[in-house]
């Protein structure tokens, strides 16, 4: 399967789990409906970024020192995937930092250290992707990967103080989000590593459909488990205050 046939897959994948979750999810309370369209969101954002991949258009073509040579064809940089990373990893710390700190105070502090991280994280790595001499290239990967520690920090210290607090069932459900979202995460760094953007060790086409994959796991099948998790939690907090779940105004 070449990378083409991956991107345009990968449109189908994410357009309609997007509208999955915005179809399916709750929207009982503020908070609830909130997390709901965050989630959905997020996929239709990638699915903009593949369907730009998909035709060409957010591919470019780099030189390097075989092609100035005249002895290669340069390597394919796609750049959309770093623009797609830009707006839904924010969104899903977002709603991360959301379950951590779901009953209690919202700590700002926090939630904006782990998107300002995470923005950093990103505009590195889509330098490292872009650089074409060595020793820059490698210096904004390992910038890239500080900043990622930043993320993990506050997904783990500041977030689990924060969560602390909270029931068991809230807890049990920020340390289930955070687990997946952590290790899904930690793959991209390795794979980006080898891929072309990176030593050159796996083709487009493979290091293409690993990416689809994390991706597709991580904006779909995560959203529609964090959603259902979170109607759960609704549930509980909409039983223990003893009130039904809001009904709404006619049009």
């Amino acid at each position: 399967m070449d990378s083409h046939t991956i991107f345009w897959l990968t449109t189908l994948i994410m357009t309609g789990g997007g509208l999955l979750i915005l179809v399916t999810g709750k929207r009982r309370t503020a908070s609830e409906e909130l997390n709901t369209v965050l989630h959905g969101i997020v996929p239709l954002i990638a699915a903009c970024s593949y369907f730009a991949m998909a035709n060409g258009q957010g591919t470019v073509v780099l030189g390097t020192d075989a092609a100035v040579a005249g002895t290669g064809a340069g390597r394919l940089f796609h750049y959309a995937r770093y623009i797609d990373w830009t707006f839904t990893t924010p969104l899903l710390l977002v709603t991360l930092c959301m379950t951590a700190m779901h009953g209690g105070e919202k700590r700002a502090g926090a939630i904006a250290g782990a998107v300002l991280a995470d923005l950093m994280m990103i505009l590195t790595a889509f330098l490292f992707g872009a650089s074409e001499v060595a020793w820059i290239k490698w210096t904004w990967f390992i910038i890239s990967c500080a900043a990622f520690l930043g993320v993990y920090y506050v997904i783990w210290v500041p977030n689990m103080q924060a969560n602390a607090s909270e029931r068991e069932d809230v807890r049990a459900s920020y340390r289930s989000n955070a687990m997946i979202l952590s290790v899904l995460w930690l793959i991209y760094p390795i794979i980006l590593a080898v891929a072309p953007d990176g030593l050159n060790y796996v083709g487009d086409a493979a290091s293409t459909l690993v990416i689809a994959i994390l991706d597709v796991v991580a904006k779909v099948v995560y959203g529609l488990m964090a959603v259902a998790s979170d109607a759960k939690t609704t549930e509980r907090d909409l039983a223990e205050a003893g009130r039904p779940a809001p009904l709404r105004k006619a049009a």
